[in-house]
């Protein structure tokens, strides 16, 4: 694997790595336009697992050893670094040795509503009848985008839809709070119109989420093909939105809290239809393992 030695921050590729990661791309209508940033051994490992194409590596000079057995293409650019000279171009607090820019998977509708990758494309044919989508509505923390994605994966939701106003996926905290799950799960952007004719011509019910006069989640049929709409974290979902739901949702909550966490109900209301779809086919859940 060829290195080359990079002694300037004014290096052309430390200056697009940077701008990954400070302004991550933009989002199109069902698209990704540019690279991402990525940082660590462990999340490059995911995204070559991932079948994404990586554009260029950042290695920090005696951590070479990190990129041993790692299966880049040979038209991968490798770059060697000082330390200092990589952690001056890193997002995080407590920067890590290894960094990326790789291209994001395309993803279509037919992704969203069960079509899966084959060797790291979007275009398979496989799909499943019985979709399980999310829907985020104005959603701003990344961190609980990422915490999104990886439930999403791990109580098998077939995809999710990113409305106006949500943040970027690619934002680097998303990227590191999904453990790599947002190279995988079928995400994509569109407008509120869209979403809501693809969903209708696909027969997809729609359930919102509400704090108060809504159904339990244990109580309703989430067993079916559906859609989650999940809100701002401060504000829920919009009125004009709740309006498109054809049932709401909410989680019986003991404790005296108002409401929860965006991220933890999408994950509860997740597991609740992982869970009774379960139940239909007679299959175990199978957990992912040890939360890392």
């Amino acid at each position: 694997m060829p290195l080359r030695i990079v002694q300037s921050k004014q290096n052309a590729r430390l200056k697009e790595l940077r701008r990954a990661l400070a302004h991550p791309g933009r989002e199109s209508l069902g698209g990704w336009l540019g690279l991402a940033g990525i940082e660590g051994p462990n999340l490059l490992s995911e995204a070559l697992r991932a079948g994404l194409r990586i554009d260029c590596v950042f290695a920090a000079e005696g951590s070479e050893h990190l990129l041993d057995g790692l299966r880049l293409a040979p038209e991968t650019d490798v770059l060697l670094m000082p330390e200092e000279l990589l952690t001056a171009s890193l997002a995080t607090e407590t920067p890590q040795p290894i960094a990326a820019l790789v291209e994001p998977p395309h993803w279509t509708w037919r992704n969203i509503f069960g079509g899966r990758p084959e060797g790291g494309l979007a275009d398979s044919t496989n799909s499943t009848p019985n979709p399980l989508i999310i829907i985020l509505a104005g959603l701003q923390d990344p961190g609980n985008l990422g915490t999104i994605l990886r439930s999403a994966e791990a109580f098998g939701a077939t995809g999710i839809v990113s409305l106006p106003g949500t943040v970027i996926a690619w934002n680097p905290k998303a990227i590191r709070a999904s453990a790599g799950s947002v190279f995988r799960v079928p995400l994509l952007s569109a407008t509120s119109a869209e979403c809501f004719t693809r969903l209708r011509e696909t027969n997809v019910q729609i359930f919102s989420t509400a704090v108060e006069g809504a159904t339990p989640a244990q109580r309703a049929d989430l067993s079916g093909s559906l859609a989650l709409l999940i809100g701002n974290e401060g504000n829920g979902v919009p009125a004009d939105l709740a309006g498109q739901a054809d049932q709401a949702l909410t989680i019986p909550c003991s404790g005296p809290v108002e409401s929860l966490n965006a991220a933890v109900a999408a994950s509860v209301l997740l597991y609740e239809a992982s869970r009774q779809r379960s139940a239909l086919t007679s299959a175990p859940l199978q957990f992912p393992g040890v939360p890392r």
